[in-house]
């Protein structure tokens, strides 16, 4: 570990940069571009769609001489679960796609992304204001995170160094309905869960800001090393900004609640989330290879260490939708170290949007109440009813304003 971590930064920054070039962003982007293309559909939950995009990552993983271990010898992991946004519908069939690099190790690290998504809008969660018929492609959320694990899958399996760690690489479906897939697979281990070293999760990786840099990483605090590893691995190419609980809306939650180390990568919401919008076109090829090789290096430097010990964190007060009555239409920023809620997105008619508020701006006050953090405006929402006016005092640029905004 000590080796990379000890050299002086000019240097530290040319070996970042020569190990991003591993990942080529002409490949990244094609693999998003098939995963998000009208073709699939969206690639909802157990749809002809979805089952289109296994095939394909079940293809890339023969291609790299993965060992299938999903079910039945094959890449497969089939799951049953229920349509409808609250599992209420009729019955259907999804897959976990699993491949297995298998280096005769005594422990195993395993690196997944969800790749389902929204399908055309008949899932509940679009934030789209007339989803229904709309093709909802998730170049970002998530053929960027498959994109990611197919790509980090390429390198360790051509990687002329054999590591010291077996891998498991898991495209999850189900993640949409309430990490279906994920819950299923840990449940249902297709390898020795207790085993595993520690699980690598990225989801929605494909949208770096160019100017901020950002890169939010959750789960450090489910083992010792991840946040001193961190910090010195940071660079001028990311920002990581940090969140130590192992419990959040993504599949690493999963594997935490099994007592896995587990760490999230994500680059961020924005205007697209959700949305028929977002799209392959908008995705930062660049970015997301940086991503990668901070990753790769990650894993890297763990390869000489023992199997890690897991820490259980302290969760942090999660509300959720069914916990208030109103909502404001925004998507908050995940990345912002700004004092207040970022506002990444703005959803068309919504209460946000007719007061006024506008992308990038910065709420710090609603009605009577201070915003400092995403807590805080969640905290917020639980105290107005619909049809209540409120002030809403935000930064806009260098200019402070206060907008009325009506549930």
């Amino acid at each position: 570990m000590n080796k990379i971590l000890l050299l002086p930064a000019f240097i530290l920054c040319l070996f970042v940069a020569a190990h991003a070039q591993q990942f080529d962003e002409t490949r990244i982007l094609n693999h998003i571009k098939i995963l998000a293309s009208d073709s699939l559909q969206g690639r909802g939950t157990g749809t002809e769609g979805e089952r289109m995009a296994a095939d394909y990552i079940s293809k890339k993983y023969k291609e790299l001489k993965l060992k299938p271990i999903g079910k039945t010898k094959s890449y497969l992991q089939p799951f049953e679960f229920k349509h409808g946004a609250h599992g209420e519908g009729a019955p259907g069939t999804a897959h976990n796609v699993v491949g297995y690099l298998d280096n005769k190790a005594k422990h195993t690290v395993i690196i997944g992304a969800h790749y389902d998504h929204l399908g055309i809008g008949e899932q509940g969660s679009s934030l789209d204001a007339n989803p229904a018929g709309k093709i909802h492609n998730g170049a970002d959320d998530n053929a960027s995170g498959v994109a990611g694990v197919l790509e980090l899958a390429r390198y360790f399996s051509t990687n002329k160094v054999k590591e010291k760690y077996n891998f498991v690489f898991v495209c999850f479906s189900g993640e949409e309905m309430g990490l279906y897939g994920s819950k299923y697979f840990t449940e249902n281990p297709t390898i020795d869960l207790s085993a595993a070293n520690y699980m690598i999760n990225m989801d929605m990786i494909g949208r770096l800001d160019s100017q901020t840099k950002a890169l939010a990483i959750s789960g450090t605090g489910t083992s010792p090393v991840w946040e001193p590893l961190l910090k010195k691995l940071a660079t001028d190419q990311l920002s990581v900004k940090t969140d130590s609980s192992g419990i959040g809306p993504s599949d690493h939650t999963s594997f935490y609640l099994k007592n896995i180390p587990s760490l999230h990568f994500f680059t961020g919401a924005h205007a697209d989330y959700h949305k028929p919008t977002d799209d392959w076109d908008k995705i930062n090829a660049k970015g997301q290879a940086e991503v990668l090789s901070l990753v790769a290096q990650l894993i890297n430097e763990l390869d000489n260490e023992p199997k890690l010990a897991f820490l259980t964190t302290k969760a942090k007060p999660m509300t959720s939708r069914s916990a208030f009555k109103v909502t404001l239409g925004i998507m908050p920023s995940y990345t912002s170290d700004e004092a207040g809620v970022k506002v990444d997105g703005v959803t068309d008619g919504r209460p946000g949007q007719q007061a006024g508020i506008q992308t990038g701006d910065v709420i710090i006050q609603m009605g009577d109440l201070v915003i400092k953090d995403i807590q805080d405006y969640m905290g917020a929402l639980g105290k107005f009813d619909k049809g209540q006016s409120i002030p809403v005092k935000l930064k806009r640029g260098d200019e402070e304003i206060t907008l009325i905004v009506t549930f």
